[in-house]
């Protein structure tokens, strides 16, 4: 029998992707109904985000471990709806009214010990719902949400692989061991071209400047990067390794839309500074 040799270091690349198998399957589905979602919109687009939010609400209450569960749980469900109800509407002063108003309950229901984390949990799964439907609802907001969807996911998959196929230096070993400076800048530069190319491919890069859009994607990539280590900081705080078990190969919610809820909160956010929230999508792409 012949025995082939293995270059020093190869198996242990390979092993580490050997869990990809479950986590393309997750993602082909999740990014399925996000752009079957997002290319129908209405209704559907905003009870999937809705639903979204109620997951990421659910998993962060849990995560913290703090007293009084259900009710936190129905606090900041019901201001996540409202919210969404709001946003839909393009009403934004009134659906973050809704998300801060519950915040001071959610802190005196999570403890002496929890009370911020318990109040900040209901802005951080609210915020994302209610700046992707403002922002599908604005003028060009397909062309936008399809734009950030690509830059995020350009961004996750390609740091991904560039980490483990590269290596190198730890980004940020305290909070985040398994990233790497090599995957950092893979991922953010991937991503960056990969917003460009998903526009280029549904008309909508026509309408922008290519150049001032990739420097807006590259800092959107980086904000991504940013809302993951984020994530990761929070969930070694409590000593967690995934948000749940919801999503296989992927942990939870959390764990899959981290770099999405800062991106798409940061992008609305421009382009309600400079044009407005009627027309977020259009402050955010044209340059």
């Amino acid at each position: 029998m012949i025995v082939l040799s293995e270059p020093p270091g190869a198996p242990k690349k390979l092993a580490a992707i050997g869990d990809i198998g479950p986590r393309v399957a997750s993602a082909i589905v999740m990014a399925s109904l996000a752009l079957g979602t997002l290319w129908v919109g209405g209704e559907v687009y905003i009870a999937f985000w809705a639903a979204a939010g109620l997951a990421l609400n659910w998993e962060w209450q849990c995560m913290i471990d703090a007293p009084a569960l259900r009710p936190r749980l129905a606090l900041g469900g019901m201001a996540i709806l409202a919210a969404a109800f709001f946003a839909q509407q393009m009403s934004l002063d009134t659906a973050l009214l809704c998300l801060l108003a519950a915040m001071a309950p959610l802190a005196w229901f999570g403890g002496a010990d929890k009370r911020l984390w318990s109040g900040f949990g209901v802005l951080y799964a609210g915020a994302p719902v209610m700046a992707t439907i403002c922002l599908r609802q604005s003028l060009e907001g397909f062309d936008a949400i399809l734009w950030l969807f690509a830059v995020v996911w350009g961004t996750d998959v390609m740091a991904y692989f560039g980490g483990r196929l590269i290596g190198g230096a730890k980004l940020w070993p305290e909070i985040s061991p398994g990233k790497t400076w090599s995957g950092f800048v893979v991922g953010v530069l991937c991503g960056s071209f990969s917003g460009i190319a998903a526009l280029w491919a549904s008309g909508g890069l026509s309408r922008s400047s290519g150049l001032w859009l990739l420097a807006v994607g590259l800092a959107a990539a980086m904000i991504a990067q940013g809302g993951d280590l984020f994530e990761s900081a929070v969930k070694r705080r409590f000593g967690v390794k995934d948000s749940s078990r919801l999503i296989p190969g992927h942990g939870g919610f959390m764990d899959r839309l981290d770099g999405f809820i800062a991106a798409v909160v940061a992008i609305a956010l421009l382009g309600g500074f400079r044009t407005g929230p009627l027309e977020l999508a259009i402050g955010a792409l044209r340059w």
